[in-house]
């Protein structure tokens, strides 16, 4: 146990025989569980599981492939029944650290937060032996994600080196966050409706030899739906169902004005060409209007900001 709280370690693994054996055996003895969730795997990752013999291990398998947040789901469930208070998803591959496990549960224990997750991208050195496309790829949807799911604190969203309470777990709809690759990006959507507590703690990334099944041409286009959609639902469900915010008055009025203002520049552009001039009263109707929306949807950001759950 770490300061009276029962840590369970929920591992999901695809084609992992390669790395399963060390993720059990490097696992830390503050680790009362291990829950690993063979996801339909063609290779023998599950009798690798169980060979090793750790009396801590729970081995679980799908009969059919259910994606990476199909396999964590499983283990979160399979965690709460065996009665762990903390949850920690550490990958198949070894690619996280588990030396920095205390600094995960840390601001959990002690501070009262609900999440913590790692982040990679907490120094200048930080992006040395990470692949150039990963950079790319979680400097672009960190700022997406940011502006989604309303964690404003948070970087490196998928990074998926997290630590969850029991508490916050039986408050999530586990059925309906999404599976696949964007289940980091559905998951913290879903905790910030919430109002949960997160932290980003700074943990270093380890690449090894594991091969990556991510592909792009249709990760990407999934997390971007999931993020555009993930936005509205937010904004729909904390300030417009839960009590009519300021924040969704200054956004839609502001989107309103501003889709004016561009509208009316833009069929004023077009109405000048040629003999006709258009009169400063009919310019003012285009300007004002879109200054005043971009405004608004300025101070939107900003009091959307001030409302990060922290």
């Amino acid at each position: 146990m770490y300061e009276g709280r029962r840590i369970a370690a929920v591992v999901p693994a695809h084609n992992e025989s390669a790395h399963i054996a060390r993720v059990i055996t490097t696992m830390p003895e503050l680790v009362d569980l291990i829950v690993i969730v063979d996801d339909c795997s063609t290779d023998d990752t599950y009798d690798r599981a169980v060979a090793v013999g750790d009396p801590r291990v729970t081995v679980i398998q799908h009969e059919e492939n259910q994606g990476v947040g199909g396999a964590i789901i499983t283990a979160h469930r399979t965690a709460m029944e065996l009665g762990a208070d903390v949850d920690v998803v550490m990958a198949g591959d070894g690619q996280m650290d588990p030396d920095y496990l205390p600094a995960l549960l840390d601001p959990i224990v002690h501070e009262g937060y609900g999440f913590t997750k790692a982040n990679r991208f907490y120094s200048s050195t930080s992006f040395q032996g990470m692949p150039k496309n990963r950079i790319f790829g979680n400097v672009v949807l960190s700022f997406m994600t940011k502006m989604s799911t309303g964690y404003w604190n948070l970087f490196d969203p998928q990074n998926g080196y997290t630590a969850t309470t029991r508490q916050v777990l039986e408050r999530l709809d586990l059925d309906r966050i999404k599976r696949g690759y964007e289940f980091e990006n559905d998951w913290l959507l879903n905790l910030n409706i919430l109002g949960v507590r997160a932290r980003d703690v700074p943990v270093p990334a380890v690449y090894g030899e594991e091969v990556s099944g991510m592909r792009l041409g249709k990760v990407v286009p999934a997390i971007t739906s999931l993020l555009v959609k993930g936005f509205w639902k937010r904004i729909t469900l904390k300030y417009v169902i839960e009590g009519f915010h300021p924040i969704a008055l200054l956004l839609f009025v502001g989107l309103l004005f501003t889709a004016w203002g561009l509208l009316s520049g833009l069929a004023l552009a077009i109405w000048s060409i040629g003999p006709e001039t258009s009169s400063t009263a009919t310019v003012l109707a285009s300007v004002v209007p879109l200054l005043m929306g971009f405004q608004m949807l300025l101070t939107a950001l900003q009091l959307d900001i001030q409302a990060t759950p922290d």
